[in-house]
């Protein structure tokens, strides 16, 4: 055909020249003799010369054979594919008469080797039900590859090998009816969330599924496990389907019976990791914890999953740099029990162990519970896919989420560079352990220098320097600022703060900024800017703590630029099912704009008011959170807001009694947390009672209790409550209000200072 047309091409410009100079000579002859136009067209009609006798054959005949070689073409062309046709249909039809005889000698085979005890490697396990001999039945089933049988020819294998997966229709139709047996009868997965189709059979199958038909690439998994129906109702086969193999050899191996009334274990993840938890809580913090009691709270039947990297249960952090370091009791560094102020002892763990379910019960108990899974860190977040992957390579689905991974101990960076002597002899407090460390090395050591004059700085250094005289120890606390609390405390309560850390028995070194830190002589050298060098056993540096972000990348979560910690909206929310709580949280303050919070009350109501929008609150957060700080039993302080000394401050002082310290604040709350008693419906209705017009501003060195007062713009924006404890709503509702205020004297009288 192609070569007709090639000599069509070649010969069509000659008929068409030719036929145009017969039209132009017609038309010269009509007007020279004016005669009719069909004479003249007669007489012209040629592509030769004009006058030849056979001017016209040439023409016909290519026409006529190009015409004939079409026709052959076309004939033999249709022929042919009738013949393959006929060939195609006679070997169908010849496969299904013979693969009843093949699946009668896999069986012989199967039964033959059940007997022997040996593995069945190579050999597929028939379908239960016979198979139909029509070509297209109704309910075909699964048929396997032939096997190396006398009765099956070297022409089935080879057609098994080059047919392009004709088998199709027949694997499909059991794909649907089986499929929601499993998980009807499978009681370990959660029956309010959705779980994808493949995953119980890829979990049940006892054996690695072999190579995929490459010709089934359209279906969103591969068709490799099929359930299919027994006659008998209770036995369930799992079997394994391979569109092609060169050889029995290659084929999968056949998966073992298993009842269904059994539940499917994991294989992939370690058997006490659950596959799924309705509500997933990340970090073993405070947050953590006030979350999964507020879930509880609300949703009796919750079933609630905490994954830690730590290897501790919950627990609160407040008493590792306070009350743990003034205990008698030498067991307390192991039991971790301590005496609060008012000498009631309690435990630093929210809750024992006998509280919690275990991680691997968490589905199967009858009204849900809290379980912790230690140990465990989680390192990517699939949030398309609402799942988590642990450290161990295990992962879990989650329905909602929350993310309170709190913060990671800052580190001086001369510190990082000076090399592993250096960090050996460095503890960076925050967790439990590091709290065992130091103790144990504070009754070794003869010198512990505490870098940072913080809130952690000041309290280790009281703490350390009220062992000092005990241990022999020395102890010095050395800041950049001009006193202990220099950027919160206004100046002249935070020179008597330091004179107070320096009772305690530690030396205090203002104004002092870290150069270089060296290791010589069995010694940690430190100099300082000004050309000073000190020399000391052991640092504990106390300068921060950097929110711990990790998941924002793999979760595409937004870290704020300025506070740090993610950003969540003013329910604590930063994606449809995921919220965030505690130190990693930069949330909207209604009053006072972004923030973040590094502090325990804080963590009690964000992770508190978080676990109530999980279960569908869908509350803001509006707290304002407060926070403590204890220098010993005998001088505490309490605030909120922004307490920022490079504000404007106004401080109301009066003459302090034995009620007005931590211990007697303690006593009367019957709680060393104060912050426990704090709760968002207190803060909104108590209100404040006014006395007796006070004695004038003290402004003297013995601070006994007082009030300290922040503005910005003339708006109260940050209270500090100095030995003035149980005032903290009325604080609360100051900052609430919003209101410019004349004389702060008169807003003094609402926290009662002056009273006896």
């Amino acid at each position: 055909m192609f070569k007709c047309k090639a000599v069509w091409d070649k010969l069509a410009p000659l008929a068409r020249a030719s036929s145009t100079r017969c039209l132009q000579n017609a038309r010269k002859s009509a007007l020279r003799h004016g005669r009719r136009l069909e004479m003249v067209q007669k007489a012209q009609m040629s592509s030769g010369p004009a006058g030849g006798g056979g001017e016209n054959t040439l023409y016909y005949v290519l026409i006529g054979a190009t015409c004939l070689g079409t026709g052959a073409y076309a004939y033999r062309t249709i022929s042919g594919d009738k013949e393959r046709y006929n060939e195609r249909m006679i070997e169908i039809a010849s496969r299904q008469k013979q693969a009843p005889q093949a699946a009668e000698a896999v069986a012989e085979v199967v039964a033959e080797s059940k007997e022997d005890a040996a593995p069945l490697e190579s050999i597929p396990e028939p379908s239960s039900e016979p198979v139909k001999s029509e070509p297209f039945a109704e309910e075909p089933t699964l048929t396997e590859p032939p096997v190396e049988e006398p009765p099956v020819t070297e022409a089935d294998v080879k057609s098994t090998e080059t047919e392009p997966v004709a088998e199709a229709p027949v694997i499909e139709p059991v794909l649907e009816e089986p499929v929601t047996e499993p998980i009807v009868e499978d009681s370990i997965l959660e029956p309010t969330v959705e779980t994808p189709i493949r995953e119980p059979f890829v979990e049940a199958s006892v054996t690695e599924p072999a190579a995929e038909a490459p010709a089934v690439t359209q279906s969103e998994e591969p068709l490799a496990p099929v359930v299919e129906r027994e006659t008998e109702p209770t036995p369930v086969i799992i079997a394994e389907h391979v569109p092609e193999a060169s050889s029995v050899s290659e084929s999968a191996a056949v998966s073992k019976e298993a009842p269904a009334a059994e539940p499917i274990e994991p294989t992939a993840a370690p058997s006490d990791v659950p596959e799924h938890a309705p509500y997933l809580l990340i970090g073993g913090g405070t947050a953590s914890f006030a979350a999964a009691r507020s879930i509880r709270a609300r949703d009796p039947g919750a079933r609630v999953l905490i994954v830690t990297e730590e290897s501790d249960l919950p627990y609160m952090r407040p008493p590792l740099s306070k009350e743990l370091w003034f205990s008698d009791d030498p067991k307390a560094i192991e039991t971790l029990r301590f005496k609060q102020w008012n000498g009631k002892e309690r435990s630093i763990y929210f809750q024992p162990a006998s509280f919690y379910v275990s991680p691997a019960d968490l589905a199967k108990v009858e009204n849900g519970g809290v379980a912790v899974l230690t140990g465990r860190k989680v390192v990517h977040m699939d949030v398309r896919g609402n799942k988590v992957k642990l450290s161990d390579g295990a992962e879990i689905s989650y329905g909602k989420c929350l993310i309170a991974t709190g913060g990671v101990p800052r580190n001086l960076q001369v510190i990082d560079r000076a090399g592993e002597e250096v960090m050996k002899r460095t503890t960076l407090f925050r967790k439990i352990e590091d709290f065992r460390s130091l103790e144990k090395i504070s009754r070794e050591v003869k010198s512990i220098t505490v870098i940072g004059g913080g809130f952690l700085g000041s309290e280790l250094a009281c703490a350390l320097g009220h062992r000092s005289t005990d241990l022999g120890l020395e102890v010095i606390q050395l800041f950049p600022e001009k006193g202990n609390m220099g950027k919160v405390l206004p100046e002249y309560l935070s020179n008597w703060t330091t004179e107070k850390v320096r009772k305690e028995g530690a030396s205090v070194i203002p104004d002092a900024v870290v150069k270089n830190v060296s290791y010589k002589n069995d010694k940690l050298e430190i100099k300082l800017k000004d050309g000073r060098l000190i020399k000391t056993d052991h640092i504990v540096a106390a300068v921060g703590l950097e929110p711990n972000v990790e998941l924002a990348k793999s979760a595409g979560l937004e870290v704020d630029s300025d506070f740090g910690g993610y950003r969540v909206n003013a329910e604590l929310q930063a994606l449809s099912n995921i919220w965030v709580a505690g130190d990693a949280a930069c949330f909207y303050d209604i009053k006072l704009g972004r923030r973040r919070v590094e502090h325990h009350d804080h963590a009690v109501v964000s992770g508190r008011l978080a676990g109530e929008n999980m279960t569908g609150a869908s509350k803001p957060y509006w707290h304002q959170s407060m926070f403590w700080s204890d220098l010993g039993p005998d001088v505490g302080y309490e605030a909120i807001g922004i307490v920022d000394s490079s504000l404007p401050t106004v401080g109301v002082f009066a003459k302090a009694t034995a009620k007005d310290t931590p211990k007697a604040a303690t006593e009367q709350s019957g709680t060393g947390i104060r912050s426990e008693s704090e709760t968002e419906a207190v803060a909104g209705t108590l209100k404040a009672e006014t006395t007796a017009t006070p004695p004038p501003i003290q402004q003297k060195e013995d601070y006994g209790k007082g009030v300290i007062f922040y503005l910005r713009d003339q708006v109260v924006v940050g209270i500090v409550l100095w030995n003035v404890f149980n005032r903290m709503p009325i604080a609360r509702k100051i900052i609430k209000d919003g209101e410019q205020h004349a004389d702060l004297n008169e807003v003094a009288k609402l926290f009662n200072i002056h009273e006896d």
